[in-house]
């Protein structure tokens, strides 16, 4: 079993080093990357129902933006024209990424001016907090999206590594940040945005020399340069990965504090709870009859049957103490 996986792999390898392979896939990545009217339509489209999508706060319409949205197929090419030191293709690759970010952020500045929205809901506060697991689903996706390139047999799996990726989302969600003007929004959206990016173009490249299409000689330098500009991005993701980390550890502390010591009731069931990393205040909804809580914690809001709802502010301290204390 082992020798035929090694045989498999060799022949991998051996069909990336002929030249009639290698020109093929060129022409293909060369034309993948052109700025014409097609790529242009297809990014506005696209923009247009991820921003309307976002703006009612539709999960299925942006999936939908998603399937539509060409940026992955420039980032292919200008990834192996860096690995091949082709300028022309890394030109146009680099042109075409460049034009369909700046006309979607326009198009989503534009329709969130003329929409007005004073908030928007979760699906665009969503990517506007990338953590490491983002940059684990934008390397796996632009591995898959690479050995698809060069396996004809997968090509039909595009479509769910441009949903998996989501390159289209955060930039529109970059043109609503400015609309509302929001800075801490559109900076997080470009962080999300730039890991997809360099995630696609890292892992692209490593499935091309892998498969043999280039030499790793001539690969070393585009790659310790993509590996160091994604090195850069692990500092804000770590940050954001441990936020996400404090705010499941403080909201499961604050659940069974509630439900097993904190709180004295009659009737009473925890039906909702929602913490946020960038803030200390808990939020958590109930329905009682008869509720009974010590002044301890910070902000809990409360909803009983009449549907009325209240602010106790309490110490967050004590959540800990409650939950930590045997």
């Amino acid at each position: 079993m082992g020798n035929n996986i090694r045989d498999r792999f060799k022949n991998f390898r051996r069909r990336g080093s002929q030249p009639e392979q290698l020109q093929q896939l060129q022409t293909d990545l060369l034309a993948e990357s052109t700025l014409d009217s097609a790529y242009i339509i297809l990014i506005i489209s696209s923009c247009a129902i991820a921003t309307l999508g976002l703006l009612s706060n539709s999960a299925a319409v942006i999936i939908g933006a998603m399937i539509i949205a060409p940026l992955m197929l420039p980032i292919r090419g200008l990834a192996f024209g860096a690995l091949q030191a082709d300028i022309s293709l890394f030109r146009k690759g680099i042109i075409a990424v460049a034009v369909g970010t700046g006309l979607a952020v326009a198009i989503a500045f534009t329709l969130g001016l003329l929409v007005g929205l004073p908030s928007y809901g979760s699906e665009v506060l969503a990517r506007s907090r990338p953590t490491l697991l983002d940059l684990g689903i934008a390397v796996a996706a632009g591995g898959i999206s690479g050995y698809a390139k060069i396996e004809t047999k997968i090509s039909g799996s595009l479509a769910g590594t441009a949903i998996a990726v989501a390159l289209m989302p955060p930039i529109c969600v970059i043109g609503l940040g400015l609309a509302q003007g929001n800075w801490s929004l559109s900076f997080g959206a470009t962080l999300l945005y730039l890991t997809n990016l360099l995630g696609i173009a890292l892992s692209c490249m490593v499935t091309f020399v892998v498969a043999g299409y280039t030499s790793m000689a001539r690969a070393r330098q585009p790659l310790i340069w993509t590996m160091a500009l994604t090195t850069i991005l692990l500092i804000p993701l770590g940050v954001s990965f441990a936020r996400l980390v404090r705010q499941a550890q403080l909201e499961s502390s604050l659940r069974r504090a509630l439900l097993n010591r904190t709180v004295t009731f009659g009737r009473l069931q925890l039906l909702n709870s929602n913490t946020s990393p960038f803030k200390v205040t808990p939020k958590i909804s109930y329905f009682s009859s008869v509720i009974s809580v010590p002044l301890r914690f910070k902000s809990i809001f409360l909803t009983t049957e009449t549907q009325r709802t209240q602010s106790i502010e309490l110490k967050e301290e004590s959540i800990y103490q409650n939950f930590y204390t045997p």
